[in-house]
């Protein structure tokens, strides 16, 4: 019983943490914008950290070789979430959340990006507290049509496989074939496994609204409606590298 309330009690001071860590990135220099035009304002701090953080945990899993996305996987994915920092943890009961971006293929490109969120609760054999990288790659328009949902559940309303790693996993994709999410992570502790299924997905309003200037419809910005703004390019040029990266490589073959 002990053991239960500390871990408890562990996993509650590291959610704060990552609260107050959150605040205090936020509260420097935040101003009220004055202009009209859209563009990243109010949370901008933790907005544009996130969108950099993001290009990073892409541009960290693609320089190992041995661990890395294969290129059949990256040339099939229609959409890709980037959560960094999530925070997971528990003592049996177990619970995540972390804040996120996401961006879609469209006719044009990738579409300006979506801000959005990933809490929930678990259950399983989940001891300690950590923050854990995730990468979710949408596969096919089932998965598609989920994420436009202004709330689905993962492993209810589309499912989720762990993604295969490494240039020799590349023959093992076909079992992934029917999965609608294909996940990755990278861990920054020591953690018993990554249970996802019942995580909610939700757009992050306080975040796109910060960043156009006002809340965007979801649909409208991954469907490529709305114009990406500068503030964007750090995270959209490292999708566009990786992928673009992974199809000219699969063309050449």
């Amino acid at each position: 019983m002990k053991r239960a309330v500390l871990g408890l009690v562990l996993f509650m001071l590291a959610i704060v943490f990552a609260g107050c860590r959150h605040q205090m990135r936020n509260s420097p220099n935040q101003t009220a914008s004055t202009q009209s035009n859209p563009g990243p304002k109010g949370d901008q701090p933790e907005v544009m950290d996130r969108l950099q953080d993001s290009a990073k945990v892409l541009d960290q899993l693609m320089n190992v070789p041995e661990n890395n996305i294969p290129e059949t996987v990256l040339a099939k994915a229609r959409c890709v979430a980037v959560i960094p920092s999530m925070v997971k943890g528990g003592f049996v009961i177990g619970g995540r959340h972390g804040r996120g971006v996401v961006t879609c293929r469209t006719g044009h490109g990738w579409s300006a990006p979506a801000f959005l969120t990933l809490s929930g609760g678990s259950w399983g054999a989940q001891i300690g507290v950590e923050e854990v990288d995730l990468v979710l790659l949408f596969m096919n328009q089932r998965g598609v049509d989920s994420l436009m949902k202004d709330n689905f559940k993962i492993g209810v309303d589309a499912s989720l496989a762990a993604g295969p790693i490494g240039r020799s996993a590349e023959a093992s994709t076909d079992m992934k074939a029917n999965s609608e999410i294909l996940a990755y992570s990278r861990a920054k502790g020591l953690f018993a496994g990554l249970e996802l299924s019942g995580a909610a997905v939700r757009p992050d309003e306080d975040s796109n609204t910060a960043f156009y200037g006002r809340n965007i419809n979801w649909r409208n910005t991954l469907s490529g409606s709305v114009q990406s703004p500068e503030g964007a390019n750090v995270f959209i040029s490292e999708v566009r590298k990786v992928f673009r990266e992974a199809r000219t490589d699969r063309s050449g073959q």
